[in-house]
């Protein structure tokens, strides 16, 4: 796929290239990645710098008993047994299909109310990410953003005061974007979602239920 029209940042894909994002948000980039003809060429230059910029390092001294070490560590792993090919014609690229174990009809949603469902796919103090469906037609609550959040579309698409978001399209919000995203007729919209910090809800009762879903 290569017309995806928004794209991720160069500073997130250089820190995705350097392992310096999230887990959380990884994830989000790496299934943006595998949706993108254009943004894998991209993360190869950046990787390509990093490893240029690596030979330029000295050399640290290693232990004597280093080999052997590492040699016990890879002789104490379990043999990875192979996976199942995937079935085609799902909507998940591979990165997001192994954290869910599998396709959309893996995904155990659970409801938080107006028709929106979410499945919480990891959780730490640093970020979380979540796939959240989003009925056809259904406007999220008006809300800004305490930190960064990263909403890659998988399918559907949805529009906000700014524009229009589709599949493959990773939209980066920060505390200056104050938005209210409506997902389009025709089919529901199905996001993956990374956030560092709550969101800010305007209603009251967004704010009231919102430590109940964790958004």
């Amino acid at each position: 796929m290569t017309d995806v029209k928004h794209q991720i940042p160069d500073d997130l894909l250089m820190g995705y290239a350097a392992g310096a994002l999230p887990e959380a948000f990884d994830l989000v980039v790496a299934t943006h990645v595998s949706l993108s003809d254009d943004v894998r060429a991209r993360l190869e230059s950046f990787e390509a710098v990093g490893g240029a910029m690596l030979d330029e390092v000295e050399c640290a001294e290693l232990a004597e008993d280093s080999f052997e070490a590492t040699l016990a560590r890879i002789t104490g792993m379990e043999t990875p047994t192979a996976r199942p090919t995937p079935p085609s014609g799902g909507i998940f690229p591979g990165p997001l299909r192994d954290a869910v174990g599998g396709d959309l009809d893996a995904v155990k949603w659970r409801s938080v109310g107006m028709g929106v469902k979410q499945c919480v796919l990891q959780s730490s103090k640093d970020a979380s990410v979540r796939l959240l469906s989003i009925p056809a037609g259904q406007a999220m609550p008006m809300h800004s953003h305490h930190g960064t959040e990263m909403t890659l579309v998988l399918q559907g698409a949805y529009a906000d005061e700014d524009d229009r978001f589709a599949r493959g399209d990773i939209e980066v919000a920060d505390e200056d974007v104050h938005h209210t995203p409506v997902a389009e007729a025709g089919q529901d919209c199905i996001c993956l979602v990374a956030t560092d910090a709550p969101l800010k809800f305007d209603g009251l009762l967004p704010r009231i239920a919102q430590p109940f879903v964790g958004i």
